[in-house]
């Protein structure tokens, strides 16, 4: 039976999942939050005619032959409005944000002026509407300034404030649990006993999922044991998790427990082979309104699955739209021999070279090196059955930044 690519498969992973409800949420928990309505301004800004700048507030038919002297009826700073109405031959003291005394019609800059006491002498003409931000001239009560679906940005959240929206309505972050499996392994700071590693693959997906928005419960390390597994996945199920993620244990082996306990629980299986190199053993189901997804335990194949399957499952339930990881065009840094039937992601460096970046794969891309993990760059991907590739050719690679 053939395996299924990793379009299909992606393609299954999303297939159920739908943005989350939305939630009000304040404006400093908002940025990188999906908008799950439209937000329309509450106020108009500038809620007034506004000085731009520091000087005085006139009658643009006043100053038209400057130089000219003015009395000094009053001063108008930002939040202190000035009441009396400005008349012939008349100035008022300005600074920038005060809002325009009625009469005036133009700015003079401070530096154009010479005060004498309570008058001022105006040493050049300003036109009508000169220094002046007038009414609603950056947005007005009403108007729908952020839309359903954007992705809030520090800029926005800026706007948003000045709307006068305290809090935003937002689609609610996705909630992961994940746990890993298998007798062998041990936290990090435990010596491992003979026979044991250190589990370092919930680090990695933990941090995947935060960088993603999701809230994520880290249920620990589940020995190889069907009950324990059981307690595991139900624990989950009580926290209300939109994602199960599990490490280890996915495949049918007589210590790998993990099917087993979900089917146990009433997981429809959705698949659990790819045509993927590293990560041929992912499972992916659903139990209930829960999405699954069963990583490989070997660290390399279970971030790729990460990368690849998570990452975009959590941006879906998040509401936004970039849901595909961005691939560019590298020139590739070494020979690759003909591909079988598997996609693969090659782990590689990146370098500028005269042509364009250069992607070059380590020799070595056995899926329990982590140390070639975190060097890489990148991931070089190589289609099932792609002929060989010299140096110098172009190849497809996405990035692995933060």
């Amino acid at each position: 039976m053939a395996l299924l690519s990793v379009a299909e498969a992606l393609e299954r992973v999303l297939a159920h999942a739908a943005p989350l409800p939305a939630e009000e949420a304040a404006l400093a928990e908002a940025d990188g939050r999906v908008l799950a309505c439209d937000l329309k301004a509450r106020r108009t800004q500038p809620p007034a005619d506004v000085s731009a700048m520091d000087g005085y507030a006139v009658r643009a038919s006043d100053v038209a032959g400057a130089p000219v002297r003015l009395k000094i009826i009053g001063e108008v700073a930002a939040g202190r409005p000035f009441a009396p109405t400005l008349g012939p031959g008349e100035a008022a003291r300005i600074f920038t944000g005060g809002v325009m005394p009625d009469g005036a019609d133009t700015v003079v800059v401070q530096e154009n002026t010479r005060r004498d006491g309570d008058h001022v002498q105006i040493e050049k003409a300003s036109a009508k509407g000169r220094h002046i931000r007038v009414h609603g001239l950056d947005f007005k009560s009403g108007d729908t300034l952020l839309r359903a679906g954007h992705r809030l940005t520090p800029r926005d959240l800026a706007l948003a404030a000045a709307m006068n929206h305290p809090l935003v309505p937002v689609h609610r972050r996705p909630k992961v649990a994940l746990f890993a499996t298998g007798d062998e392994l041990v936290p990090p700071g435990v010596e491992p006993a003979p026979g044991q590693i250190v589990s370092s693959n919930a680090f990695a997906l933990e941090a995947l999922a935060r960088a993603e928005g999701a809230d994520v419960a880290d249920l620990g390390i589940v020995g190889d044991e069907l009950d324990a597994t059981v307690a595991a996945v139900r624990r989950a199920r009580e926290l209300a998790a939109d994602i199960l993620v599990t490490s280890g244990g996915a495949s049918v082996g007589e210590h790998d427990l993990v099917q087993a306990a979900l089917a146990a629980e009433g997981m429809t299986l959705s698949f659990w082979k790819l045509a993927l190199r590293p990560g041929r053993p992912l499972m992916h189901g659903r139990l209930g309104v829960m999405h699954v997804l069963g990583v490989p335990g070997n660290p390399v194949s279970a971030f790729v699955c990460g990368f690849l399957f998570l990452v975009p499952l959590i941006r879906r339930l998040a509401g936004r739209s970039d849901l595909a990881l961005p691939t560019e065009t590298a020139v590739l840094g070494c020979d690759l021999a003909e591909n079988d039937e598997r996609a693969d992601y090659l782990r590689a460096s990146l370098q500028d070279g005269p042509s364009g970046p250069v992607a070059t794969p380590f020799s070595i891309q056995d899926s329990s090196m982590i140390a070639p993990l975190a060097k890489a760059d990148c991931l070089v991907i190589r289609e099932p059955y792609e002929p060989a590739a010299k140096a110098g050719g172009a190849c497809r690679i996405v990035k692995l930044e933060r």
